[in-house]
Order: structure tokens, then sequence, then C-alpha cells
């Protein structure tokens, strides 16, 4: 028999059927097949409407908002009539971070479908973003009002009580997310958080053991259950654990962050400029955990190459339309840097060494990553209290908190000089700053 030709190299499909099938495709899932389809349809038929948003839309999906928006934007002028065609701009709009555009694209959404669930809890979304959060939580009160069995508005409404501190009424809805939704894996993460928020330990653990005797693989609850009962603490946090939750989170992590008044980058390029001097496109530089790229642009006017290094492809993917970086790579931080001996001028790593609890290991890679009188700086949690003897503490949020005394210790036994461990808040959670340590050190 002859060789078969996959749907999206068939060169014998009628425009109509090319369409059709490259929106079944991407349906399924097979991204890049109907990718190839759709740029097939548009090559013939560019004011093709549905080939340039579902194309769009794709893009988006794959982390590349930048190149959707002129496809969506396109679109829209072609057919402005269709409700979810407004919702997906506003989607890419928020991604974007164009606050206002996509504020009146949902509200163009929800001019033509007023009765839509989905629509008022993008909305919900959009205002959150916004810290509107009076309209926010009305705007999710109003898709659970049209959608009682709308699981995800429950949980976003949770989660916009919760950063308000109203602990008790989020865990309600929570709860109710779980009975519409059994299995909703961002109403049982916060379910189990709230509880031990409200020292409710054992009910917070319960939560995780369910979790685990449903998906007993399941690295997210694997690692919440040791940060809520204490109970097999790993040294870090797991890969498998790492990459689920920055993959899922890749899409909304810069607009959270802003909620969170995240400070991390700027403190990180603040340190850099004290440290370094005056830039000058001359270092070799990691971005050790880049994630989406925050401080590409405050890195690249020291670097003569700028690489970073994530485990999350998510993040990776916001990450490469910032246009900073020479290099990407998706590996587990530690392993990357031990296979570069004296490849660095500068490491920096902002808000990634709080998923390890034990430094010692990756800041003794990091001294043999670094070039004579390299730099390393870096952000973690501050660790007080009566915890502080112990150097490192796995909280209940899921990340590692550090002694000052324990980090200082570490790295001078890894063969550095300590420049500075300076106090900073680092980001907002639940309407408190998160403290923490920026640290410089010299190789």
């Amino acid at each position: 028999m002859g060789k078969r030709s996959s749907p999206a190299t068939s060169a014998h499909l009628s425009l109509h059927d090319a369409l059709r099938l490259a929106v079944e495709l991407h349906r399924r899932g097979a991204l890049d097949d109907a990718h190839t389809l759709y740029r097939r349809v548009l090559k013939l038929a560019p004011r093709n409407a549905d080939a340039n948003h579902f194309l769009g839309v794709l893009l988006h999906q794959k982390g590349r908002s930048e190149e959707a928006w002129p496809l969506i934007e396109r679109s829209l002028a072609l057919n402005g009539k269709l409700a979810d065609w407004h919702s997906n701009a506003g989607n890419v709009l928020l991604e974007m971070g164009r606050l206002d555009d996509a504020a009146r694209a949902y509200e163009h959404s929800a001019e033509l479908a007023p009765e839509r669930a989905d629509i008022h809890n993008n909305i919900g979304v959009l205002q959150r973003a916004r810290k509107c959060s009076g309209e926010a939580e009305a705007a999710y009160r109003r898709a659970i009002e049209l959608n009682p069995q709308f699981a995800d508005a429950y949980n976003n409404l949770g989660n916009l009580l919760s950063d308000r501190g109203q602990v008790p009424e989020a865990l309600d809805l929570y709860r109710e997310a779980l009975k519409l939704k059994p299995g909703h894996p961002g109403a049982r993460k916060m379910l189990g958080i709230g509880y031990y928020a409200q020292g409710l330990i054992d009910k917070a653990a319960e939560v995780y053991r369910e979790w685990l005797e449903e998906e007993p693989d399941n690295p997210v609850a694997q690692h919440y259950l040791a940060a809520c009962s204490g109970e097999q603490v790993p040294e870090r946090a797991s890969d498998a654990y790492v990459e689920d939750t920055f993959d899922r989170f890749a899409n909304s992590f810069d607009a959270k962050l802003a909620r969170l008044s995240y400070r991390a980058p700027q403190l990180i390029g603040e340190a850099v400029a004290r440290v370094c001097g005056e830039p000058a496109k001359s270092l070799a530089v990691l971005d050790a955990g880049c994630g989406t790229g925050l401080c590409g642009p405050l890195l690249a006017p020291y670097a003569s190459r700028l690489e970073g290094v994530d485990l999350s492809a998510q993040m990776l993917a916001k990450a490469e339309p910032r246009g900073v970086y020479d290099r990407l790579v998706k590996a587990e931080l530690t392993a990357f840097i031990e296979q570069a001996p004296s490849a660095y001028d500068l490491i920096v790593s902002a808000d990634t060494l709080c998923y390890f609890g034990d430094l010692a290991a990756v800041s003794a890679a990091a001294h043999a990553a670094l070039r004579p009188h390299g730099t390393l700086v870096f952000t973690v949690e501050a660790l007080a209290g009566e915890k502080v003897s112990e150097g490192f503490h796995l909280n209940p949020h899921g990340r590692y908190s550090h002694a000052r005394d324990y980090v200082r210790r570490v790295l001078q036994q890894a063969g550095f000089e300590v420049l500075a461990i300076e106090a900073e808040p680092l980001r907002n959670e639940n309407g408190k700053p998160v403290d923490g340590w920026v640290v410089a050190a010299r190789s």
C-alpha cells in the first residue's frame, strides 16, 4: 500500500473542508496540524473570518498572544456579531495586559449575549486583574445567578474572597465548586489551604489524602499534603509539581502577579545594578527559573548573551515573544547549571528558589557555573519565628521560606562571598506583605 498523507498535508481538500478539518483538529488538541491548515486556508482566502479567528485563538493557546491579536482583530472587523469572538478577544487582550481594551471586548460580548454566565465570569477575572474587587464579586455572583451549576465561577469567587481574608465564605464556595465538579483541582487545592489558614490542619490533610486516594500519583496533592501535614517533606518541590503548577498558571501568571504587587523582578534589577554597576552588554547572563521572562528586559542591558531556563514549557512560550533571550531551555534548574561550568558572569533567580528547601546543591552548582568574580542574585521568602532553627520550612501555600543565617551559611559553604541579604516584601498575599530576602553573592 502507498504511504497515506496526514490530514494536515493532504493537498486535495476544498477550502471549506480544510477549514472544517482544521477546526476539528484544533478541538482534538492537534495544534500543529490545525495551524498548518489554518495557514493554508488564509493563503487562499486571507479574508476568511473563521480562519483568522480560530488561528488567533490557537496562537493564544500556545502563548503567542502578540501574534494572535492581529488575527483576532481582523476577524472581528470581518464579522463582529458573535459574542464568543468578542469574549475571546477579551481573553487575548487581558493576557497582553491591555485591560481597558479587554474590558470593552467583554462588555461588547455581554451586550450580544447578556445571559451567558461564562462571559460574566470572564468579566470577573478582568475586574480582579484591575483590582476592582467589588465589580469582580458582582460579576462572579451574576455568573452564578445565571448558571447555578457553574463550578469555575464558585471557585473564582472563592479565590477573590480568600484574597480579601474572607476565608470561611471562601471555603463554602470551594465546597460548592467540588460538589458541582468533583475533582476540581483549583478548588481542592484552595480548600486545603483555606482549612490550614483557619488552623484546621487535620481537615486540610484530609482534603489532600482524599485527592491522593483518587489520584495516587498526583504531584500537586502530594506536595500540598506534605506542606500542610509536615509528613515526608521533600528537600525541594518535585519537577512534576513545578511543571504542572506553572503550565496551568502560565496564561494568567503576569496578570495575577500584577494584582499581588509582585516586586521580585524589580528587586532583582535593583540588586544587579548595585553589584554590577552601569550596564555595558558585556556579561554572559542566566535567568534561572525565568518563567514568563519578567526579568529579561531588566537583564538585557547587562548581557552580551542572555539565556533563560525553566521547567514549564508554557511559561517559556510566554517568555519567547519578549525577544530578549538568546536561548530558552526547558530543564530542571540545578541539572542545567551543573552542565555549564564557568559559563556565566551573572546568574539571577527571581522567586524560584522558594520552591527549593535545601539550597546546598543549587548553590554549589551556581558557584561552579560562574566565572571568577561572577555574581549570583536571587530572592527567597523569609523564615522567621520558631522555625528559624530549621533553616527552611515548607509552608501550606506550597512554597519554602528560608532563614537569613541558613542562606548565608549555605552560600559560604559553596564558596561564595556574601555581599548582601536585604529584607524586602516580595508581593502581597491575602492582603499582607510576603517578606523575603534579596541576596547577592560573588564567586
